[in-house]
């Protein structure tokens, strides 16, 4: 389907690079970070553009005229493929949940995973994949956002293996490790986590203040995006322990550390005290494919270095190479508009009327400007007789 073809090419543009090593701190991983950054902000907006014009333009004037089948045959088989995937397809169980916190290497794990051969669903695709998203809408976000209170809820895990996913990594799916765990019994859970709470807190707010006004500003004009920005507030007031964050008009960005890594912290325990320890894998990317490969039963691990992607930096580049394009694109097509109505009013380019000025008009109002200078007396007789000719008419 379309949902799933956007999906894998936001993938590709992640893992562009993943697998590059550098030192860190190096100005090599400094250029690597940006690149990345601008490469997959900027993938977005197409994909944002393309939702924008079929939710808001193509579909409603389809629906009026009723041509659909007509003019977008392949528009109908889509949107019946994602139907059918969501209602045919029997629900499968997932083999693998990451439910380390977000920016402790998340979507590394899921690139992982996916080279491994798990169809693996990381929050930053949530918004693609519009049943599931609308699933955690009306099931969880909404029905807080009602209450004005964060609550877990009961997730349908159904509509995510529907779509063929056999793992799962980072937030919201995270918070649930005690369901999966009793509706997966046989499921393998991997915990991330960084060097220190002191770290994970850092990327973390870092994270949070770059992708909230964005998304905020975002859902303006596509509900996906919408539906993302409360799922943004319905986590923050999760993670710091907080009812405002949901309930607040506006985002609140600034996170309340001690409460932030109370609950990283809490989550990490509880964890590690609910899940069996054969089923748990106590996990940082640093480590590389090994403990991964070991804790699965692979025996062919992979060789090439493990994927590094998604960085706090990167992010960064990526929420200002996201907001750049679309703000270029628009600005050009001011210019162009302004440039086809001068033109016509004018006759001339914007270019050609500066030229024109440079070369007639400025040169005239200098000599003007020197000759009255040169000979003021001249012209004020000349004022002062053609004032008496305007009184004496």
């Amino acid at each position: 389907s379309s949902n799933n073809s956007s999906n894998n090419n936001n993938k590709m543009s992640m893992r562009r690079g993943a697998t590059s090593n550098f030192a860190s701190g190096s100005w090599q991983e400094l250029v690597h970070d940006v690149y990345i950054g601008t490469i997959t902000g900027a993938s977005h907006f197409p994909y944002f553009l393309k939702t924008w014009t079929v939710e808001y333009i193509l579909l409603p004037f389809l629906q009026i005229t009723r041509l659909s089948s007509v003019l977008f045959p392949s528009l109908v088989q889509d949107q019946q493929a994602i139907s059918d995937q969501s209602q045919s397809h029997q629900p499968k169980d997932l083999k693998v949940v990451g439910i380390g916190f977000g920016r402790t290497g998340t979507y590394s794990l899921t690139l992982a995973l996916e080279e491994l051969g798990y169809p693996t669903l990381h929050t930053q695709h949530l918004y693609e994949n519009k049943d599931i998203q609308q699933m955690w809408s009306d099931l969880i976000f909404n029905p807080s956002l009602a209450k004005g209170r964060a609550e877990l809820g009961t997730p349908d895990f159904d509509v995510i293996t529907r779509h063929g996913y056999e793992a799962t990594t980072d937030f919201p799916m995270a918070l649930y490790y005690d369901q999966i765990h009793e509706r997966y019994p046989d499921c393998k859970f991997i915990l991330t986590t960084r060097d220190n709470s002191e770290k994970w807190f850092k990327s973390w707010d870092t994270l949070t203040k770059t992708i909230t006004a964005p998304t905020y500003y975002g859902g303006w004009f596509i509900s996906g995006v919408r539906h993302y920005s409360v799922y943004l507030r319905w986590l923050f007031a999760v993670v710091n322990k907080d009812d405002s964050f949901l309930t607040s008009n506006r985002p609140k960005m600034l996170q309340y550390k001690q409460a932030a890594v109370d609950s990283y912290e809490t989550h990490n325990q509880r964890v590690r005290e609910l899940i069996p320890s054969h089923q748990l894998l106590d996990y940082s990317v640093k480590q590389g494919w090994q403990p991964i490969c070991d804790f699965l039963e692979i025996a062919d691990c992979p060789t090439t270095p493990f994927p590094k992607t998604n960085s706090a930096r990167s992010v960064q580049v990526q929420a200002v190479s996201g907001a750049l394009v679309p703000l270029i694109l628009v600005l050009f097509c001011v210019f162009t508009l302004f440039t086809r109505v001068f033109q016509f009013a004018t006759g001339m380019t914007p270019l050609s009327w500066l030229q024109f000025q440079r070369d007639v008009a400025l040169p005239r109002m200098v000599n003007r400007v020197f000759l009255n200078a040169k000979h003021p007396q001249d012209h004020h007789e000349h004022s002062v007789s053609k004032a008496g000719k305007v009184k004496s008419s």
